[in-house]
């Protein structure tokens, strides 16, 4: 017996002895590589990992080998990576976090079109021209805590394995191309209605995103959550160049998090800029809940949700209280559980049973919708309302909106995404090839909508021309990352 047999090697080792006796030549070098990064988290596991070979070796046979090492790195019993033939496909689209956010979506389109109670796309506060849905739709503002929270799930796993050049590239081909057709449209409104906030002054610093820290006014409200989303796409760029690991995320969202309360507490303006408190414990609850569905539920993650959850709720009765004063807080600290709810079902594969292919459709709608449905309604509405009654204008605006969504993702999003994406990637090229490899991906859930647009509340205040009906109003004027004392006083 030879004296690997004898001195019992680790299952690591094992595992790939056992694989490559089953594998043709090219196989065993993929295997080989998944082999080394096996004894990498591994050795950072601290395990000894011995008496595993008849696990490992009950799977090695045909193609099935490969398939159990990339579920031992995904970190879940799960199989996550499937090998047909000799290509190895990507890891299965979580369709449930598509529907959740084009539900979230349709939210705030309601909100806006039938709860929302100032200056609107109707002649008429939204609430007004709608008294049976207002009840119920001016809660729809919620949507986008549940955003905040899909997109700490999905930025985490999108970041997951990348450099922070990779990283910024994935971000700016996902939401550039969009973006800047509802900026450029946002100033067509204006130009010829009248209307909107895209007053030519202002169209040229929106196309850069940045407009919040100029302390200049959105083209359209809605814009105010791609600024927050800027701040977590900063923060999650700096874990990853330092590296992402499940210890490195840990230490991240415990930093983030009560860096966030010192500087709410302490009335630390930077600091409150920087680490966003009243929306950071959405983004730290998402990042939570993606841990758990990678790497399986533990208390400590747990009480991560836990804390992140005790504090969304207080936001969320100050924004009732403050900022939507006539928002029941028991309603929206029942929605709030929801989202929780709802998002540990994603984390522990309670939903996979939703796999209808339509909602990946749905889910790459999110993000143009809620940047095209405001600017579209303003003049679509005067054109059509009250020559049609109520209702069917609201069905005409929203499946007008659909439909808008749907020319923009196809004929703007993919096409600029891939435009985009090879420039970038050639202009990254010697840095990164200079750089060494990074771990492998868990996969980037397509890169559809991390925050797959967020709506809702907070105008956007500052400089800049004054827009005509569907301004800043549109989405209210909640202050925002700042303590409730300095909210108020504003």
């Amino acid at each position: 017996m030879s004296s690997r047999t004898t001195h019992r090697p680790g299952r690591f080792f094992q595992a790939h002895q056992i694989v490559k006796e089953h594998q043709s030549p090219g196989e065993h070098s993929e295997s080989r590589r998944l082999h080394r990064i096996l004894l990498i988290r591994h050795a950072e596991s601290g395990g000894s990992g011995h008496g595993a070979a008849g696990r490992y070796r009950g799977i090695a046979s045909g193609n099935r080998g490969l398939a159990y090492i990339r579920r031992s790195l995904s970190g879940s019993g799960r199989e996550t990576w499937r090998r047909k033939g000799a290509a190895v496909t990507r890891p299965e689209r979580l369709r449930e976090l598509d529907l959740l956010r084009f539900l979230a979506a349709l939210a705030v389109v309601l909100f806006h079109f039938t709860g929302f109670w100032g200056e609107g796309a109707w002649p008429d506060p939204a609430r007004e021209v709608f008294p049976e849905l207002a009840p119920l739709a001016r809660f729809g503002y919620l949507g986008v805590d549940l955003f905040f929270v899909i997109s700490g799930f999905v930025i985490l796993m999108s970041a997951w394995g990348r450099g922070p050049g990779e990283f910024g590239i994935s971000r700016l081909v996902r939401l550039m191309p969009a973006y800047w057709v509802s900026v450029l449209l946002g100033a067509a409104v204006y130009g010829i209605f009248r209307q909107g906030n895209g007053v030519p002054g202002l169209v040229l610093p929106n196309l850069t995103m940045l407009q919040g820290g100029l302390g200049l006014r959105n083209v359209d409200a809605v814009y105010w959550t791609l600024w927050v989303e800027l701040h977590f796409y900063v923060l999650a760029a700096i874990l990853a160049a330092i590296g992402i690991t499940y210890r490195s995320c840990l230490v991240f969202m415990a930093v983030w998090m009560f860096g966030g309360l010192f500087a709410d507490e302490a009335g630390h303006e930077l600091l409150q800029v920087m680490l966003v408190p009243t929306w950071s414990p959405y983004f730290i609850a998402g990042m939570a809940f993606f841990l758990i569905h990678r790497f399986g539920p533990t208390l400590l993650l747990w009480g991560y949700v836990a804390v992140s959850y005790l504090l969304a709720l207080r936001w969320g009765a100050w924004r009732a209280e403050n900022a939507f004063r006539d928002a029941d807080e028991v309603v929206v600290s029942a929605v709030i559980t929801g989202i929780f709810a709802v998002m540990a079902l994603v984390a522990t594969g309670r939903l996979r049973w939703l796999r209808w292919r339509g909602l990946t459709v749905l889910g790459a709608l999110t993000y143009p919708l809620y940047l095209v449905h405001s600017q579209l309604a303003l003049p679509l509405l005067d054109a059509i309302y009250p020559g049609l009654n109520r209702w069917a204008a609201l069905a005409v605006v929203i499946a007008a909106s659909l439909l808008a969504a749907y020319a923009v993702h196809r004929l703007v999003e993919r096409p600029g995404a891939a435009w985009m994406r090879a420039r970038l990637r050639a202009a990254l090229e010697p840095i990164r090839s200079s750089a060494p490899p990074p771990m492998p991906r868990l996969g980037d859930h397509g890169d559809h909508g991390d925050h797959g647009g967020q709506g809702g509340q907070g105008g956007q205040g500052g400089q800049g021309g004054q827009g005509g009906r569907g301004g800043d109003g549109l989405n209210g004027s909640e202050p925002r990352d700042r303590t409730p004392a300095d909210a108020m006083q504003r």
